[in-house]
C-alpha cells in the first residue's frame, strides 16, 4: 500500500519538495506518494488533523506553519525543542505525532559532507537571530567549532540566543558593529538576501581560505555570495541544505537514508533551466 506524505505551506506552489522526495523514493524503492498542499494561514491544526485522520503518514511543514506544527506535535525531538519550530511531523505506531526539525542537520550535512568544508575547530560566524539561525545552532555546536558567534541587527536577540544555547563550545553574540577578527566560515541565516541586500559586515571579516554559505538559493548567486566572493571567500548557496533536510526527514519517516548528491544535481539543473 502506498504511504502518503506531503509538504504544507502558504504559499506552496514554489515548493521543490515533491521533486526531491519523488527522487528519493525512486532511488530507494520506497512506495510513497508525496504532494504539496495549501493550508489557510489560521487553519494549520484543522488541516493537520484531517491529513493524518485520512491516513497520512508524515508532513513537511514550511512557512508560516513551523511554530503551529511545534504546538501541534505530541512530543518533540531535542533539536526541534531547541529550535522552537517543527518542519517535519511523523505519525508514530501508537498514533502520536513526533515533531522534528531537520533544517540544521541539513545545513551541517551540506557544509561538511557535500562541500567538504570544516566546521570543527573553526571560527564560525552566524548572521541573523531568527528561526533559521535558531534551528541551525544545536547541529552547528555539535560539530565543535572553536568559536560560534551570532551577529544580528538587533544585538539583544543575538545575545539572547547565545545565552540560551551556551555550553561547552565558545559561543557569543552581538550586533554587527561588535564584529572583530577573522572567521573561517560565515553562514547567512538572515533574510537580507531575500530583499536583495547584504548584511552590514565589516571589511576584513574573512580569514585566508574562508568559506561563505547563504541559506537562500536560486539560479544566480545571492548578493551575500557575490560580496563574499569579491573578498576572496569560496561560496555556496542553500540548495544543498534544502535537499539535506529533506533526506533527514525521509530517513525519519522510512528508516532509509537516500543519497543526496544525484538529487542535488538534478535540482540544480531544474532551477537553471527555469531561469
Amino acid at each position: 500500500m502506498t504511504d502518503r506524505y506531503a509538504v504544507v505551506g502558504n504559499p506552496i506552489t514554489h515548493s521543490l519538495s515533491p521533486l526531491i522526495h519523488s527522487a528519493f523514493a525512486a532511488q530507494t524503492g520506497e512506495d510513497i506518494r508525496y504532494d504539496k498542499l495549501l493550508a489557510e494561514r489560521d487553519g494549520f491544526a484543522e488541516f493537520a488533523r484531517e491529513f493524518f485522520a485520512a491516513g497520512g503518514k508524515g508532513l513537511n511543514v514550511t512557512v508560516p506553519f513551523k511554530l503551529d506544527a511545534c504546538n501541534f506535535a505530541d512530543r518533540l525531538t531535542e533539536r526541534a525543542s531547541a529550535a522552537g519550530a517543527v518542519n517535519t511531523l511523523k505519525l508514530e505506531t501508537d498514533g502520536s505525532l513526533l515533531g522534528d526539525n531537520t533544517d540544521g542537520a541539513g545545513l551541517v550535512a551540506d557544509i561538511r559532507d557535500n562541500l567538504g568544508w570544516d566546521i570543527a575547530g573553526k571560527r564560525v560566524l552566524l548572521l541573523g537571530a531568527g528561526g533559521a539561525a535558531r534551528g541551525a545552532l544545536l547541529p552547528l555546536l555539535a560539530e565543535q567549532p572553536a568559536l560560534l558567534y551570532i551577529a544580528n541587527r538587533t544585538a539583544a536577540k543575538a545575545l539572547q540566543l547565545a545565552t540560551e544555547f551556551a555550553g561547552p563550545s565558545q559561543l557569543g553574540g552581538g550586533g554587527y558593529d561588535t564584529l572583530a577578527g577573522h572567521f573561517d566560515l560565515v553562514i547567512n541565516a538572515s533574510a537580507a538576501s531575500l530583499g536583495g541586500e547584504v548584511p552590514p559586515l565589516p571589511e576584513g571579516i574573512f580569514a585566508p581560505g574562508a568559506k561563505a554559505y547563504d541559506m537562500v538559493y536560486g539560479a544566480e548567486p545571492t548578493p551575500f555570495m557575490r560580496w563574499a566572493q569579491q573578498r576572496g571567500a569560496a561560496v555556496a548557496d542553500g540548495l544543498g541544505m534544502l535537499v539535506g533536510q529533506a533526506a533527514e526527514a525521509f530517513n525519519l519517516w522510512r528508516g532509509v537514508r537516500p543519497e543526496v548528491a544525484p538529487v542535488l544535481q538534478q535540482l540544480r539543473k531544474e532551477i537553471q533551466n527555469k531561469s
